[in-house]
């Protein structure tokens, strides 16, 4: 008898963000493969008849092969199990969500997707800064870190003054994120957010402007980098309670508590 994969997204990190339809998912499972950036806390919620496997999928660090998952997700689906291949953020916003998929339809056997909320809006949430705004951002644009040096050309055909960028993963390397911003036609003066582990209690967020990027402290991984006129709604360090002020006025380090 043919098993069912799924390929549930687990959220930006607070386990309050689980979706209701991810949770149901996770408790009728026989078999999950988690990322290594899935919180314990919802790690905790699968029932202790699965088998929990990490998976590893951090950038930067050793991790099982995307072939071997793969691998892993038909095998246990063949063995007639209900196996759910567990994501942080949502599983086809930068997740390989559909390497993953055609990987198990072409096996032969069914999938279904539960979608999370992708950390770009988790991030945007917990500092107040929307993503889109009638007056000042019209459109969006989400760049993996990956493909970071490619940012100008990205934005070579974007109305710069109203589109909201987001880098996921950016690295450390925000000199050459900067010159690439710059080359494009971004002003100066657009402020931009580093946001480091959002949603959870070791948040912490570094606000500046993109002449300033190349200033920019090394938070801890995962962060985003949000940038656009947007960033102006963004809670002001007293109200995100400031842990240490910079040098310059128009940046700060603040952490949620």
């Amino acid at each position: 008898m043919k098993g069912r994969v799924y390929l549930v997204g687990a959220g930006p990190g607070d386990p309050e963000l689980l979706t209701l339809k991810a949770l149901k998912t996770l408790r009728s499972a026989d078999v999950v493969l988690h990322d290594e950036l899935v919180s314990a806390e919802i790690l905790a919620l699968i029932p202790s008849s699965a088998s929990v496997i990490s998976v590893g999928k951090r950038g930067g660090r050793p991790s099982i092969s995307q072939q071997e998952i793969n691998r892993l997700l038909v095998e246990y689906g063949w063995l007639g199990l209900s196996v759910v291949r567990l994501k942080g953020g949502d599983p086809f916003i930068f997740g390989r969500g559909g390497e993953e998929l055609a990987a198990v339809r072409q096996a032969g056997l069914d999938c279904e997707i539960v979608p999370g909320i992708t950390a770009a809006l988790g991030a945007v949430s917990s500092i107040q800064a929307p993503l889109t705004h009638r007056d000042a951002a019209s459109s969006l644009l989400l760049i993996s870190g990956h493909r970071a040096h490619e940012v100008g050309i990205q934005l070579s055909h974007a109305d710069l003054a109203k589109t909201t960028v987001v880098i996921y993963m950016p690295g450390q390397n925000y000199s050459r994120i900067q010159k690439e911003l710059i080359s494009a036609g971004m002003a100066g003066e657009t402020p931009c957010a580093i946001v480091s582990q959002a949603t959870t209690r070791y948040e912490k967020t570094y606000q500046t402007c993109v002449s300033e990027l190349h200033n920019s402290p090394e938070l801890p991984s995962p962060t985003l980098l949000v940038i656009g006129e947007t960033v102006r709604f963004a809670k002001p360090a007293t109200t995100l309670n400031a842990i240490s002020l910079q040098e310059h006025a128009s940046e700060r380090v603040v952490e949620a508590r």
